[in-house]
């Protein structure tokens, strides 16, 4: 079962209640989504995004990084197909008619596949980012592959295609704390639980598209807290310990998570975990 199965799954069994969903897409815009700004910054930065730049978000979340790329001038689009909860508020951010004010005229913001951001009058997309991290649940590259074959055909030839995913596990202090989903979800191990990053997780994702690999790098990206409350609502944010509250309950894992947390909150109270995240960019041949 992929990464979004899962969560759909959740969502309509014990695992929350849409005002539950609602609260955990608001605590990944307002604490979790943040984190990744370094890694973001590097990408555009490499790639010299711009007023030129067409960019395609795939699972785009609440819109932080479009966001970005709009403030450099870029034209954005963004599917999301997992979480409604978060793509209302990336509309919120992005759209003039909901609020949004940073976004360029004609930008489109989906749940269904990236064939909705466009129709025959579309440019092609210069960019494509995927910047959720995969390499740490169970089929979350199956489910990425599935966008990237609805995306290529919209892109140019050879627009770069950026693919995230976790750096190694002893270079990523928060790895420690995930290993308490893999713990609660043994039982169901095979449904999303978390795994350690492997080191040709992105490659294997581009081999299978049909990219060529251009280049990749490393980008710090700590985890910063203002407390293990905090923490705690960030971390569960991202959805990695769907699996783990399924497979025991939400007070369970938020008492192991906190007890994980522990060893990374500093004398002030605030919480901080080192981690490196890679990217790769790949062209469309």
């Amino acid at each position: 079962m992929t990464p979004t199965l899962v969560r759909q799954h959740l969502s309509h069994t014990g695992a929350g209640s849409r005002a539950d969903l609602g609260a955990r897409a608001r605590d990944w815009s307002e604490i979790q989504e943040r984190m990744l700004v370094p890694l973001y910054e590097a990408v555009y930065e490499r790639l010299e995004v711009g007023s030129a730049t067409r960019v395609l978000g795939l699972g785009c979340g609440s819109g932080l990084a479009l966001l970005m790329a709009s403030s450099r001038g870029a034209a954005v689009a963004g599917v999301e197909p997992s979480c409604p909860e978060r793509l209302a508020l990336a509309r919120q951010r992005l759209l003039p008619e909901t609020g949004g004010t940073r976004a360029r005229a004609g930008t489109r913001l989906v749940e269904g596949t990236p064939g909705d951001t466009a129709d025959d009058g579309t440019p092609p997309y210069t960019l494509v980012t995927a910047f959720e991290p995969i390499g740490c649940l169970a089929g979350d590259s199956e489910g990425l592959g599935e966008l990237l074959a609805s995306a290529i055909p919209l892109t140019q030839r050879g627009a770069p295609v950026a693919l995230v995913g976790w750096g190694p596990p002893e270079r990523c202090a928060t790895s420690s704390v995930l290993r308490v989903a893999t713990k609660l979800a043994d039982p169901l191990r095979s449904t999303g639980s978390w795994r350690p990053a492997l080191r040709d997780d992105l490659e294997e994702v581009a081999q299978r598209a049909g990219l060529r690999p251009d280049g990749s790098g490393r980008v710090s990206c700590p985890f910063g807290y203002a407390g293990l409350d905090s923490a705690l609502k960030g971390l569960l944010s991202t959805g990695l310990f769907d699996a783990a509250i399924e497979a025991t309950d939400q007070a369970q894992v938020d008492k192991e998570v906190t007890e994980a947390l522990h060893p990374y909150q500093r004398r002030d109270g605030t919480v901080w975990m080192p981690n490196v995240f890679r990217y790769l960019i790949a062209r469309v041949p």
